[in-house]
């Protein structure tokens, strides 16, 4: 048997306890796909990231749930180059790219004598697809009636690298009585079986924030809700540039809130622009807090 050393951070939070865990492995070079695999089960987050050599960016990252391989995480990309910069691996470099089977992805380390470092990253070109399946079961599926649901704004499975179900809620007191039984969402969401859940609102905890939201998760990730997501912040940032407020000039800067309801608060800072008129660049910004190591046997 042999041990490998797992960095927890969490991200979204510069609180320890709060955020989104995400453990960091950096022997990734050595090790093994099913390795690698094995390593995210027993650690049992949402996600673990393994740093590892890139001929075409500055390293590559590769994402494992307990259950299967992700093409991109945005909570345990913050906590990766969080890891590696605070350790002194990324040198002085303020900005680099990142190699993830979504694509080549720039990436920005802004660092602050007294809160800390906040690091931009780009993420995949917004895609979506609609959703044709029955409302009453998909709200059923995760404890509501389709009376909460909000039927002005559509239903859409959104990518900027990884594909979630986006569902807008009415209001904001229904998410704590949300119960995701997700073994029946790969049932529901026909047009895409590997899908997670993403219900969100406009009415927010903070008033200085502009969405709430919660994430459930596929249930081949092993996991059942991830605390605060990256990826899924950013596409539905991209929904509301396009959706909601689809005739803004200037770039939109949203902030979303996430985590409440499991207490793990946290916030993902979200930039939408315009490439082109019907091309939208994505960044969310956020940061991370060392919580602690600990070992996996193999």
């Amino acid at each position: 048997m042999k041990s490998v050393t797992v960095y927890q951070y969490d991200a979204f939070s510069k609180e320890p306890g709060m955020g989104n865990p995400a453990g960091v492995v950096l022997e990734g070079n050595i090790l093994t796909d099913e390795e690698m695999q094995t390593i995210a089960y027993k650690v049992g987050f949402n996600e673990t990231a393994f740093p590892i050599k890139s001929v075409v960016a500055d390293f590559r990252i590769r994402y494992f749930t307990p259950g299967h391989e992700m093409d991109l995480c945005g909570h345990a990309t913050i906590a990766t180059v969080y890891a590696l910069k605070s350790r002194g691996l990324l040198e002085d470099k303020k900005e680099i790219t990142i190699e993830t089977a979504a694509g080549i992805l720039p990436i920005k380390m802004n660092v602050f004598e007294n809160n800390g470092m906040y690091i931009t990253m780009k993420q995949a070109e917004p895609k979506f697809k609609e959703f044709t399946g029955s409302k009453q079961s998909l709200a059923h599926s995760i404890g509501l009636t389709e009376s909460d649901i909000d039927a002005d704004l559509p239903i859409l499975y959104g990518s900027t690298g990884a594909w979630t179900l986006l569902l807008p809620i009415k209001q904001l007191h229904v998410f704590e009585k949300m119960k995701p039984q997700t073994k029946q969402f790969p049932e529901i969401l026909k047009e895409m079986p590997q899908s997670s859940v993403h219900p969100f609102t406009m009415e927010t905890y903070d008033p200085t924030t502009d969405m709430h939201a919660r994430h459930f998760s596929s249930p081949y990730s092993k996991t059942m809700e991830d605390p605060v997501t990256g990826t899924a912040s950013g596409v539905m940032g991209a929904y509301y540039a396009k959706y909601i407020h689809n005739k803004f000039t200037d770039p939109l800067h949203l902030i979303v809130e996430q985590g409440h309801e499991i207490g793990k608060n946290g916030r993902v800072f979200v930039n939408i622009s315009k490439n082109t008129a019907s091309s939208l660049n994505v960044q969310i910004t956020g940061n991370a807090v060392f919580v602690k190591e600990f070992n996996v046997l193999l």
